[in-house]
């Protein structure tokens, strides 16, 4: 059949709506001789498929055109076109708000106090990473007609406080130390304080945070609060551990059970503490009553509000305590410390402990070494014996140098407990009977209650005298 346009009156092609393809058919037979594949392809080029012609297929049809008479042949395929993909943000940490669950332990058990961990950043540390949107890759219709391919959206940095970029936009920084968070309209931003709106309880559990931290409620037994920055607590804080590089302010006061620890880098404020242990590199500052608790200050305690109670427990200051009443009239034991240190002292105490226990163990060492030279006199040394006898010699060699250096420390420390012109304890109302003042290495104990007096270091002795 040499006319195409005889051909075209036994068999149509038609293009499906995307133009992607293209399906023949024969639309009558009666009187259809013999075609080639050449003829196929001019009809289908006058139709206009002219791209992904499937060279198989025609060959096949006009071989044997029977068998697809009944049925719609693709004969032609385009190539579809890729869509790039968005770019996006990759963030460094997890920003989703459903990650508050108890931390996993090791053991395969679950810590239900480990619930919220927050983003710390430290200034200059990395946030997130933009990756660029790919382009998309074009198409081609049977028609020829070449189809694009959608490209994917830059993605954008939703800048927010305390973040800078880099030059080429591509990475987000924290510009502060702080803890990441997301605000509205997604915006990144790192803050300098995290708040608390209520008790740090099962709820909120541990925290540890490298800003300040407040708590609109209060800490309750057993959590744990760290921070790099300050801590204030609008509320009370139980048995539980505070420690803070900076100061640390209790409005509610502390009544702790004896368990826990406050502890400051700085200055530790509160309204009272209760059956306390609390340490401050610099001051402790009570308005109300410090009462059977451990204190420690590297400088002075005050507890000089309108009650000013200290009574019961040991308070430490590396120069001053200041109260307005020490003791009661039960002669509670209470133990006052002032001139040193209060980490010298411990330092001391454990020093001195240790020398102790050194000499007791020298002790032994050299029986047992006497008992074995006098077996090696009469020829009665057995090989375990004699090497017994080496390790002994060098157990005590090491424990004489460790006593030595040991108490060159205590000297050392007790020097400095003779440094004691500043320090004093200080009664603004009345000391009572069974209270202890300790000024660098000399002590006395008050048998009779005083009203306004002061407790300072004289020629090897404390002395109380009146306030003027």
């Amino acid at each position: 059949m040499s006319n195409p346009v005889a051909l075209n009156t036994f068999i149509g092609v038609r293009l499906a709506a995307d133009s992607m393809s293209a399906v023949l058919t024969f639309k009558k037979t009666d009187g259809l001789g013999d075609f080639s594949v050449d003829e196929l392809r001019e009809l289908l080029h006058d139709s206009g498929v002219v791209f992904g012609l499937r060279e198989d297929t025609l060959a096949a049809v006009a071989a044997n055109p029977k068998a697809y008479y009944d049925s719609e042949t693709v004969v032609a395929n385009g190539i579809p076109a890729v869509d790039g993909q968005d770019g996006k943000i990759n963030f460094v940490y997890r920003m989703d708000s459903d990650s508050r669950k108890p931390a996993e332990l090791d053991d395969g058990t679950v810590d239900f106090k480990e619930i919220t961990q927050l983003n710390n950043v430290q200034k200059g540390q990395l946030i997130a990473e933009r990756l660029p949107a790919v382009e998309g890759q074009p198409g081609k219709a049977v028609t020829g007609e070449v189809i694009n391919g959608r490209s994917g959206k830059e993605a954008r940095f939703k800048v927010g406080k305390n973040v800078v970029l880099n030059p080429e936009q591509t990475a987000m920084y924290a510009a502060i130390d702080g803890m990441i968070a997301k605000t509205d309209r997604d915006k990144i931003n790192v803050f300098p304080v995290y708040e608390v709106n209520g008790d740090v309880d099962y709820n909120i559990g541990n925290i540890d945070f490298v800003g300040t931290v407040v708590i609109r409620g209060n800490v309750l037994t057993g959590f744990r609060v760290r921070a790099a920055g300050d801590i204030r607590v609008i509320g009370g804080v139980e048995g539980a551990e505070l420690e803070s590089d900076g100061s640390i302010e209790i409005t509610g006061g502390i009544v702790a059970g004896n368990k826990g620890l406050v502890k400051a880098g700085k200055n530790v404020k509160s309204s009272f503490i209760q059956d306390g242990n609390v340490v401050a590199g610099e001051d402790v500052l009570v308005s109300q009553s410090i009462m059977h608790s451990h204190v420690r200050a590297g400088r002075s305690v005050i507890c000089s509000g309108a009650k000013g109670l200290l009574v019961g427990g040991a308070v430490q200051a590396g120069e001053r305590v200041t109260a307005r009443t020490v003791g009661n009239t039960m002669s509670t034991a209470t133990t006052i410390e002032v001139g040193v240190l209060p980490e010298l002292r411990a330092e001391l105490t454990e020093l001195r402990q240790q020398t102790r226990s050194m000499a007791d163990n020298l002790d032994k060492t050299e029986k047992a070494l006497i008992l074995l030279d006098q077996m090696a006199a009469a020829g009665q040394l057995s090989p375990d014996k004699m090497a017994l006898r080496v390790k002994l010699n060098a157990t005590k060699r090491q424990t004489t140098q460790e006593m030595k250096e040991g108490r060159e420390r205590i000297l050392e420390i007790e020097k400095t407990l003779e440094d004691t012109d500043r320090a004093r304890v200080e009664v603004i109302n009345t000391v009572y009977g069974g209270t202890k003042v300790v000024i660098g290495r000399y002590t006395r104990f008050v048998k009779d209650a005083a009203q306004r007096v002061y407790f300072h270091y004289s020629e090897g002795d404390v002395v109380m005298s009146a306030i003027y």
